[in-house]
């Protein structure tokens, strides 16, 4: 039975396809002509050259699959062309999800973002699967993509095809390539890029435990639900201290008014469309952050054998990985990394 995965290249993505195949599977991966081919390295898998956006590259990928894992998203706080995040994760989730029904898939597991659960609640309490967001809440052309992707999977199950819907939180480990913006948080901390912090918050996961959790989605998810993929709640500064602990590097102390922070992000927005760079403060994020992003994720536990485990030991195994793969700069950086190694 072929399994495909889309995204496999990316942090998630590559550790779903490594378990798959740990397990037995027989996969094949769907990546552009201009994919970094790194997070694969070693790993056997069929390859197959195609695009969210070519429908008939879509249909090749998918002959003789029974079971879809599809991971790939545009995961940008900022583009010089925001048509190009929707037309990835809107209107790329919407082709395929009419090819896997074509195909006569079994079973499709899609990854959505717990952005679209994780909005303020009337009663102050943690939301979760039953939490109904809405378009108008979502900060971001990212956030906003993700919600209508998230729609078009609804839609797609409430049409007949087996679709479970996963929530990932901020998953934290080894593997990540590009970095995400969560792995920029630690890659700024242990660069010493990071003076002070705003008031913010997180639920960070071990990426092993949701790429296990992607497996479990498909062979016990129910169709049509959503399951968040989450460990722990953290604020930033709590994040920035245990990174602390793990290095032996000093956290920022300075909390920074988000007002403050909004008015850096604009500044750099408007330098990065003088000198064509990505911004290094995106305003998208920074008003994200105005939220803290807790959630509860009791119901994959109960439903999936979800089994979520110790983020500190995820941050301490990212911390190394960073440092061994060259993204770490400078000698403070460095000893960063070695007091890591130690621990």
């Amino acid at each position: 039975m072929t399994t495909l995965v889309t995204g496999a290249t990316g942090f998630l993505g590559s550790h779903i396809s490594r378990q798959l195949v740990a397990t037995g599977h027989s996969v094949r991966v769907l990546v552009r002509r201009s994919s970094n081919l790194q997070a694969l390295e070693g790993l056997a898998v069929e390859r197959a050259e195609g695009d969210l956006r070519d429908l008939a590259s879509l249909h090749r990928a998918m002959k003789g699959v029974r079971r879809l894992f599809h991971v790939a998203a545009d995961y940008r706080l900022w583009s010089a062309n925001p048509y190009d995040i929707y037309e990835t994760n809107v209107e790329g989730t919407r082709r395929l999800m009419d090819v896997a029904g074509h195909a006569g898939v079994e079973r499709v597991v899609y990854t959505s973002t717990v952005a679209t659960i994780a909005v303020p609640t009337h009663d102050g309490s943690l939301p979760n699967e039953e939490t109904h967001a809405t378009l108008d809440q979502m900060v971001g052309h990212y956030k906003r993509s993700k919600f209508l992707a998230e729609l078009e999977a609804i839609k797609a199950a409430a049409a007949g095809l087996p679709v479970v819907i996963v929530n990932p939180t901020a998953p934290v480990g080894p593997g990540d390539w590009k970095p995400t913006p969560t792995g920029r948080i630690i890659l700024d901390f242990l660069n010493g890029k990071m003076p002070a912090y705003v008031d913010t918050g997180l639920n960070l996961a071990v990426v092993e435990d949701v790429a296990a959790g992607h497996l479990l989605a498909a062979e016990k998810g129910r169709i049509g639900e959503r399951y968040i993929l989450g460990a722990c709640n953290m604020t930033l500064k709590q994040i920035l201290d245990a990174l602390a602990g793990i290095t032996g590097r000093r956290a920022p102390r300075i909390r920074l008014p988000h007002a403050v922070a909004l008015a850096a992000g604009y500044a750099d927005q408007l330098f990065s469309r003088v000198t064509g760079r990505e911004p290094r403060i995106p305003v998208e994020g920074v008003k994200m952050s105005r939220h803290r992003m807790f959630v509860a994720s009791s119901k994959a536990e109960t439903e999936l054998g979800y089994k979520p485990g110790e983020v500190g030991l995820a941050l301490e195994s990212a911390v190394r990985w960073y440092g061994e793969h060259g993204y770490v700069h400078g000698r403070a950086g460095a000893k960063a990394v070695a007091q890591a190694q130690v621990a």
